[in-house]
């Protein structure tokens, strides 16, 4: 029997965070989300099993109060990829870092049983051998990267036979979300075919690893649901999908009835990542079983719906934009 009922997710409202809610909702946990609302609140309303707080980070008392009584934390909240770190780095290191180690004292001190980190692919920087496992060396290119690889060494070093730690290394998500974005790569394909019958292809020999967020959901749940001293202290990349930028377009392309242009140009971004995700299935026994191309259908989906608005320039599905709109500090 699972002891965990009671489950914070630090970042609920975001991207992954709302898909994950609805699904721990559906699972009958009682979830408590801990979020700054920033990109507003998609999460059901007059659920009896589930509790939103407003609040911030680094705001290190109120948090400590929403963890009270919770066991377990699932943290998903950042300043979320390189372009928005760099936009500003005092303000991403503040978030992503800085409050990191205090939150995780805090967990231990009040009983909170486990810890579930999102971390990043990126963490591995680039690589030329054809599988990045979980043992590979950390090679952060970026503040953003290396703050994930700072904060994954602070919780195995804080973890015990009471506090079950478990890191989640992401590839890039995609699909459709009630909180969705449009700033990560195949949905920026997608939306920028669908509307304006372009994909500009900047490079396009980079790797990019992809998975659903229909699977990435499922991810944090299977470890949730996990016997713990499988998962202590164990690191998990999650992306079964490794394709160059330049096969996501074409990939995007063919499920476009109508006709797409593809449009070559230089680029300066190096970042290539390719990961391999055998451990979570060999350990875990969790398989993918949403494709990439089944993300680009359901965005496609939702275009169709229209369920989103100026989806081009709406800054509330590009984090870059939002968090210059309301400058965030």
């Amino acid at each position: 029997m699972n002891e965990i009922k009671k489950i914070l997710v630090i970042g609920g409202a975001g991207y992954v965070g709302t898909n994950l809610v609805m699904e721990l909702l559906k699972n009958k946990y009682h979830v408590t989300v801990y979020d700054l609302m920033i990109y507003g609140n998609k999460l059901p309303e007059g659920k009896s099993n589930l509790k939103t707080i407003r609040g911030d980070v680094r705001d290190q008392r109120k948090l400590e109060q929403s963890l009270k009584g919770q066991d377990a934390i699932i943290h998903l909240a950042c300043i979320s990829n390189d372009p928005s770190f760099e936009l500003n780095p005092k303000l991403g290191q503040e978030i992503n870092f800085d409050c990191f180690e205090p939150l995780i004292k805090a967990s231990k001190n009040n009983g909170v049983k486990q810890f579930i980190y999102a971390s990043s692919s990126s963490v591995y920087g680039v690589k030329d051998i054809p599988d990045v496992t979980e043992d590979a060396s950390l090679e952060p290119l970026t503040d953003y990267s290396k703050f994930k690889a700072k904060c994954e060494d602070i919780l195995i070093s804080n973890t015990n036979n009471n506090f079950i730690g478990t890191i989640i290394r992401p590839a890039t998500v995609c699909g459709f979300s009630l909180r969705q974005r449009l700033d990560l790569v195949v949905n920026i394909l997608t939306n920028l075919a669908y509307h304006k019958n372009l994909i500009k292809i900047f490079g396009g020999s980079q790797l990019r690893p992809n998975i659903h967020i229909d699977d990435m959901v499922r991810s944090y749940i299977c470890v949730l649901n996990a016997k713990k001293n499988i998962v202590q202290d164990q690191i998990f990349n999650v992306g079964f999908e490794n394709h160059s930028v330049e096969k996501l377009a074409l990939m995007v392309k063919k499920n476009i009835k109508s006709e797409v242009n593809l449009e070559y140009a230089k680029s300066d971004d190096n970042r290539s990542y390719h990961i391999n995700s055998n451990k979570i299935k060999k350990v875990l026994g969790f398989k993918p079983i949403k494709s990439i191309e089944e993300a680009i259908q359901d965005l496609i989906s939702a275009f169709e719906k229209k369920l989103f608005s100026n989806t081009l320039s709406n800054e509330e599905y590009f984090n870059i934009k939002k968090m210059q709109k309301i400058d965030l500090k």
